[in-house]
């Protein structure tokens, strides 16, 4: 295993000093057989995790597979990501989490932990094998059915009762189906200009408030996918204050894109939650910053180019996220490193239960990690992205700050900005 010496590294923003990474772990001190690396006017973190990723195999791997995923992932400075279940076959067994999990461990360049279906296909009629998946290989311990919502209250319930067994959580896609038929963008004034079917706030909202009732009800782990609307954090705000057991996530797009993008109708900004207002937009990081909302979370979903460059009603929603959620997420809260690390590594990794991700970074804790250039900038361009899609609504956009490696258990899986294998 090789051993790395990083010299003169800020670690979370602190004074300039060495970290040393020895068999898998930080060490206390150098022995001389390091190979050295220049930290100066560097910052080092834990190794991002992510709760909310579509790697896209098996079925559609044209749009993206666990190894280029992962390879993006690593690149954006991740060490852990959480692979959702809307694959195809969809991951409702045990067979088809164990594949993806073993996918992501012959990849290894981050963790794959996936995430398994609440119902079988995601159809919202039956319980998938919860237990199975939970106790197989892959230790399940996330369920989601993230493209739909769980829309059956009483499914909704169980499903909430059954993983309290083992400290399971249910992850919510919140869309009130009946409110969005037909949907395009965000319901407002730029859809009435533009004539496109809205997309309510209060379809989301209503679900997170029933769901937050049936949670508290129960006293099981409920998690909100992608929160998009101000109401939808007066909702969570509320919820917590009660100390019902909820956490939420945000995505990058959601804390810096607005509805107003739709207007070019070019369908890379076409997402599902959509993209809301610029009140939507401030009401969601004030949220964040405050811990309402716990987690920025990417929704990396890939598409396949005849699924995006297409007319907007009939192009897939999704955007990529993992390579540029670190830059956004710079711009939006600044040179907060303790925040950062907070809602892009230890929380989400304690959410997961991801045991060794999102560590203090202390003598003696599994070497994840990743280093980063906050002075940096770089000009955004789809071509060279390691995933196999091309979906990001960043493209020739400057973003600030740069991930120069990434360290997987003390091995680099990124070094100099690039991907070491």
């Amino acid at each position: 295993m090789t051993r790395f010496l990083i010299r003169n590294v800020s670690v979370l923003g602190g004074a300039p000093s060495d970290l040393v990474l020895h068999d898998g772990f930080v060490a206390a001190a150098a022995d001389g057989s390091e190979d050295v690396i220049d930290g100066s006017g560097l910052v080092v973190l834990p190794g991002l995790v992510d709760l909310h990723t579509h790697l896209r195999e098996p079925g559609r791997e044209d749009a993206e597979t666990v190894e280029t995923g992962s390879r993006a992932a690593a690149l954006g400075g991740y060490t852990a990501v959480c692979a959702m279940a809307n694959t195809s076959p969809v991951a409702d067994t045990a067979g088809v989490v164990e594949q993806v999990w073993r996918l992501g461990r012959e990849a290894g360049l981050v963790d794959v932990q996936p995430i398994g279906a609440v119902t079988v296909g995601l159809a919202g009629r039956q319980l998938a094998e919860l237990g199975a998946m939970a106790t197989s290989a892959a230790t399940v311990r996330i369920f989601s059915d993230d493209g739909f919502c769980v829309g059956d209250p009483r499914l909704m319930r169980r499903a909430l009762e059954y993983v309290k067994a083992f400290d399971g959580i249910i992850a919510q896609h919140a869309e009130e189906p009946r409110l969005t038929e037909g949907a395009q963008m965000h319901e407002g004034e730029v859809s009435t200009r533009l004539g496109l079917t809205g997309w309510p706030a209060v379809a989301e909202e209503a679900i997170i408030a029933r769901d937050v009732l049936l949670a508290e009800h129960v006293g099981s782990r409920l998690h909100v996918c992608h929160v998009s609307t101000a109401g939808s954090v007066e909702v969570l705000r509320q919820a917590k204050a009660r100390g019902v057991r909820v956490t939420a996530e945000v995505t990058p797009h959601h804390l810096l894109l607005t509805d107003e993008l739709a207007a070019s109708y070019d369908p890379v900004y076409k997402v599902n939650p959509p993209l809301r207002t610029a009140s939507d937009v401030a009401a969601l990081r004030e949220a964040l910053v405050e811990g309402v909302i716990d987690v920025v979370a990417t929704d990396h979903a890939p598409h396949a180019v005849e699924d995006k460059e297409c007319e907007w009603a009939y192009a897939r929603p999704g955007m990529l996220g993992l390579e540029t959620a670190f830059s956004i997420v710079l711009s939006v809260l600044g040179e907060r490193w303790e925040l950062i690390a907070d809602r892009m590594s230890r929380t989400p990794a304690r959410i997961a239960g991801l045991t060794g991700h999102g560590t203090d970074l202390a003598v003696g804790s599994p070497a994840n990690l990743t280093l980063v250039d906050p002075s940096a900038r770089r000009v955004v361009d789809p071509g060279e992205l390691a995933s196999r899609s091309r979906n990001t609504p960043y493209s020739g956009t400057t973003l600030p700050g740069r991930i120069v490696a990434t360290f997987l258990r003390g091995e680099p899986t990124v070094l100099d900005g690039k991907a070491v294998k």
